[in-house]
């Protein structure tokens, strides 16, 4: 009864519609060793934790005083072997704040999905939510578990919950574990969209294996195959990972299919490829091009890792003297202008993305006049 009571007065409030220099850079596990590399890569218009947190504070609230006779009666629930109701299911979910509350909302979804496998869940989605809660709590472990466990095929049925699960290992440097829950949503049928393949891109980057290099160029091969949207971020991490395994041809071809090359980050992965390929020349005219000493101090200048410079005054160690001067005074002009920053190529690649702006309240049209209080007969009169 007390069940069904919580679950009666939260029902409408939690319906939720479905909706450096080039031995570091291509030396293995040398990003691993800093710590500022790791950074999720998904924005918040993907994960929406702050929105489901602030639903869990709405329900905390309608059940002040509640919350751990909830959790208590739902474990007693458990273990008298009870019928779990999908609105109790929804509100467990919702007010959980611990590992031990996680616990027992793990167990009830197994005897959820257990006791519903037949049966459709209509449009609230368990999954998202589950990983938002393992997201807010760090227990990316607990995630991937349930994720790859096979008796909850078909739990999981959304390409959100793998995302957000994928990001908490990829942040944690659990790639190994992040590549596992890309297989078993490969295996379980459910679609990559954009946010998989940067995710997939950048996890195999992490890794920095010939069969990771292989998958990552495989999938994003097979995305254009399908007529899919490629992002540029995960392009950008399969260049890098070209380069890392030393695939230069290669790592041109996919810089070559990148639609807009303006950002930092294209035009730092472009130096590093003319480096690499020896046309030291087509460096320094990138370099050159980002010399805006004169532009007004508001325009955001071109910047260029430290690493990056490094690496092209490396490869122009064995050219001629003019060239490796002109290299040297390029560099230095950049550094003068402050357009040389110590952010590492691996930092530029792994940010987190700003996500969507949202657009500003429309403000109400008037529709009478403030001097004469009369009716505007059109906006073109409108004070």
């Amino acid at each position: 009864m007390a069940l069904a009571r919580y679950s009666k007065c939260c029902r409408s409030l939690l319906y939720e519609p479905s909706n450096g220099v080039i031995c570091r850079v291509l030396q293995p596990g040398w990003i691993e060793r800093r710590a500022g590399a790791k950074r999720h890569l998904l924005s918040e218009d993907v994960i929406k934790l702050q929105d489901f947190q602030q639903r869990k504070l709405a329900v905390a609230h309608l059940v002040t005083g509640s919350k751990g006779n909830y959790i208590e009666l739902f474990s007693e629930k458990l273990q008298k072997n009870e019928l779990i109701l999908r609105d109790e299911l929804k509100l467990l979910l919702h007010l959980c704040q611990s590992a031990d509350d996680m616990v027992i909302a793990k167990d009830a979804m197994y005897r959820y999905h257990a006791e519903n496998r037949n049966l459709a869940f209509g449009e609230f989605k368990f999954g998202p939510v589950f990983m938002r809660l393992c997201y807010e709590l760090g227990l990316e472990e607990m995630a991937s578990a349930t994720l790859i466990d096979k008796t909850m095929k078909g739990f999981f049925n959304d390409a959100t919950s793998f995302n957000i699960a994928i990001d908490m290992l990829f942040t944690k440097g659990s790639y190994e574990n992040a590549l596992e829950v890309l297989r078993t949503m490969r295996k379980q049928g459910v679609p990559f969209n954009k946010d998989t393949l940067t995710l997939a891109s950048g996890t195999c980057y992490k890794l920095n294996t010939p069969e990771s290099y292989r998958i990552s160029i495989a999938l994003l091969e097979e995305g254009q195959t399908k007529g899919n949207f490629i992002p540029r971020h995960a392009f950008c991490f399969a260049v890098a990972l070209a380069l890392r395994q030393n695939d230069i041809e290669k790592a041109q071809s996919l810089y070559s299919q990148i639609m807009s090359t303006d950002s930092r980050l294209c035009q730092n992965l472009k130096v590093v490829l003319f480096a690499m390929s020896g046309a030291v020349t087509d460096a320094i005219s990138v370099l050159s091009e980002a010399i805006v000493s004169k532009s007004p101090s508001f325009v955001k200048k071109p910047e260029f890792s430290q690493e990056v410079v490094d690496l092209l005054r490396l490869r122009s160690k064995d050219k001629p003297k003019p060239q490796m001067a002109r290299v040297e005074q390029i560099v230095s002009q950049l550094e003068q202008a402050g357009q040389v920053t110590q952010l590492t190529l691996d930092d530029m690649l792994c940010y987190t993305p700003t996500g969507k702006r949202k657009p500003a309240p429309m403000v109400d049209q008037r529709r009478t006049s403030r001097r004469t209080l009369t009716p505007l007969q059109s906006t073109l009169l409108s004070e």
